[in-house]
């Protein structure tokens, strides 16, 4: 097939219109999110759109004879997404630490991370100690299921006891799903429900087939207890998919009831900047991959915008466009202090750094960019280009 052919293509996937995400011919409407960086001046941004020209080039000269071989294993964006975008090492060090500053008494065990996604860093938290426990809840149940095949198996022998994975709505808690060990029986018909303290699970009525491996009464009919959480978490800046105030002042609620009664936190992230409220393209450069984030218009009365993850993989000459898509309303750190606050949180704490600027994070290698930048607490910040935030609501 010829250049003129493949841009004819090209340009009839691109008038799908932007609720469709195609990957060769493949429909992907994940919703998940990510670190963005500040904006790129415009000198760069016209040398990343020539790297993409040299790219799509570069595609049309080989895609030919490797688009059949089945050598050129195609990896999971999840996995892309794992190793591009999450540190959870550093977000469970920094969580440690809020803990033990506005609660003290204890060691925090019991982990909850709402819009988990993949539940890497639920995983990750498991390594710890072997009395702790994780609790995870998404929508998306190809990435809960990912989970149980790729990230649970590397905890260990136990990793499977102490994880709880739900699918369902973070506004909706209560009427989440447990997912099952068994990838061919993901959801057992168990609901969340409220018991004293914790949170419990009921069995409801079952819908295994006779003869199913699922069928183990240890695993459906019985009671499935969650102590109350020590920390729960919504990172990767995922309060921006809810875009009403009464549904964050409601989600918090959810977070703020499900906190053991001996005290705990609700822990956050979110971004801005200057930078922020402009259309951005930005990447970061890995051995394998090229990770680019990309950020639509800025609607300044709606403070709304669209965002999408690319994978660009090398060895294959493959690229993963909209390998992640959703739709964000960026809040400013007071909206979120005030709904904590209503939501029955008796303080809230800002963590800050400022990120650095637009011509160091033009073309960054991997997380070099940033990464000795620690976050302090404060009660007043100035704008810059960039900045990140956790925020901590404590109960």
């Amino acid at each position: 097939m010829g250049k003129r052919e493949k841009q004819k293509q090209k340009h009839q996937r691109s008038q799908r219109g932007k609720g469709s995400y195609a990957f060769h011919g493949e429909e992907d409407g994940y919703i998940d999110d990510t670190a963005p960086f500040s904006s790129l001046p415009e000198e760069v941004d016209k040398d990343l759109q020539q790297d993409e020209q040299q790219d799509s080039e570069d595609d049309d000269d080989n895609t030919a004879g490797q688009q059949h071989d089945p050598s050129l294993h195609i990896p999971s964006k999840f996995l892309l997404y794992q190793q591009s975008v999450q540190s959870p090492k550093g977000d469970i060090s920094y969580m440690q630490k809020f803990f033990l500053m506005y609660v003290g008494g204890r060691m925090p065990l019991h982990l909850q991370e709402d819009f988990c996604g993949t539940a890497l860093l639920s995983t990750e938290w498991l390594r710890g100690d072997s009395r702790k426990t994780a609790v995870g809840l998404d929508l998306d149940l190809e990435a809960l299921n990912w989970c149980m095949e790729n990230n649970v198996p590397k905890v260990g022998a136990d990793g499977f006891s102490r994880i709880s994975l739900f699918h369902g709505n973070v506004l909706q808690p209560l009427q989440s799903k447990l997912v099952k060990v068994d990838p061919q029986e993901l959801i057992e018909s168990i609901s969340l429900t409220h018991k004293g303290d914790n949170l419990q699970t009921g069995a409801l009525e079952s819908n295994i087939q006779e003869g199913s491996a699922a069928k183990d009464d240890k695993m459906f009919n019985r009671d499935f207890p969650l102590p109350g959480r020590d920390i729960i978490c919504a990172f990767n800046y995922s309060c921006c998919c809810l875009h009403k105030r009464a549904e964050l002042v409601l989600y918090f609620s959810h977070a703020r009831e499900a906190l053991s009664s001996e005290g705990g936190i609700f822990v956050m992230d979110l971004y801005g900047g200057s930078s922020s409220e402009n259309k951005l393209r930005l990447q970061r450069r890995f051995p394998n991959f090229t990770y680019v984030w990309e950020q639509d218009e800025f609607d300044i009365i709606q403070r709304k915008t669209r965002i999408s993850l690319h994978f660009h993989l090398k060895k294959q000459h493959r690229k993963l466009r909209h390998a992640f898509s959703y739709s964000w309303r960026l809040w400013t750190l007071p909206e979120i202090r005030d709904c904590l606050e209503e939501a029955g949180f008796r303080s809230v704490h800002f963590w800050i750094r400022e990120m650095p600027d637009s011509t160091e994070l033009a073309r960054t290698e991997g997380f070099g960019a940033g990464k000795d930048i620690k976050y302090e607490e404060a009660t007043s910040f100035e704008q810059h280009d960039s900045w990140n935030a956790y925020i901590v609501g404590v109960a």
